[in-house]
Formats: C-alpha cells, sequence, structure tokens
C-alpha cells in the first residue's frame, strides 16, 4: 500500500513539474508573431475568410495524389512478380494502367493539365 502511495506522489509531482515547464516555454515562444502564424498556401486564413481558392490547384493535387496512390497499388505487383501468375498478373497491371491512362485523356481532354500563371 505503501508503494502506491509513492509512485502516485511521485507521478503527481512529475505532472506537476511538467506543467511548470510547459508554461514556461509558452511563454518564451508566445511572444514571436511568427512563430504562432499557421503556415499556409501563400495567404492568411484569419485576415482573408473569403479569399477565392484556385480550383487548377487543386485538380492538379488530386492528379499527383492518385500517381502517388498508382505507385502504392503497383508496388506489391512487383514484389510477388515470382509467386503469381503471370496471366493474371499481367491482366492486372494492364487493367490499373488502362484505368489510369484513360483518366489522364480525360484530364487533358478537360485541359486540367494545362499549367495557368
Amino acid at each position: 500500500m505503501l508503494s502506491i502511495t509513492i509512485m502516485l506522489m511521485t507521478f503527481f509531482l512529475i505532472s506537476i513539474l511538467m506543467y511548470m515547464i510547459s508554461l514556461i516555454i509558452y511563454k518564451k515562444y508566445n511572444s514571436n508573431r511568427e512563430m504562432n502564424s499557421p503556415f499556409e498556401c501563400g495567404f492568411d486564413p484569419k485576415s482573408m475568410t473569403r479569399s477565392p481558392f484556385s480550383i487548377h490547384f487543386f485538380l492538379i493535387t488530386i492528379l499527383f495524389l492518385i500517381f502517388d496512390i498508382e505507385i502504392t497499388l503497383i508496388l506489391p505487383f512487383i514484389i510477388n512478380i515470382n509467386f503469381s501468375n503471370f496471366f493474371h498478373l499481367n491482366f492486372m497491371m494492364n487493367s490499373i494502367f488502362m484505368i489510369l491512362i484513360i483518366g489522364l485523356i480525360h484530364e487533358w481532354n478537360l485541359g486540367i493539365l494545362n499549367w495557368k500563371l
């Protein structure tokens, strides 16, 4: 019973000590305005709440996200090439590539790939 109370008191003292250290550190870094401002895509969200957002920038981001997902889909096929059926693997890889090529052609026709300044 005595060891449990000693552990609880130690925990309590450590938590108070950590709280005091966090207050000291907070006051030290709170004075710098640049440290407190969020880093966003070139605009301050506190002063420009209704600023227009570039849809083209968003579509380019989605395009890169799709190609990142493509890499995560292809890597397991490359790793398991020795353990699987070649025709099944070939069919799956060709299916993934055809879906991506059709999506790329569709985005090209919409003009998403044209860089706008």
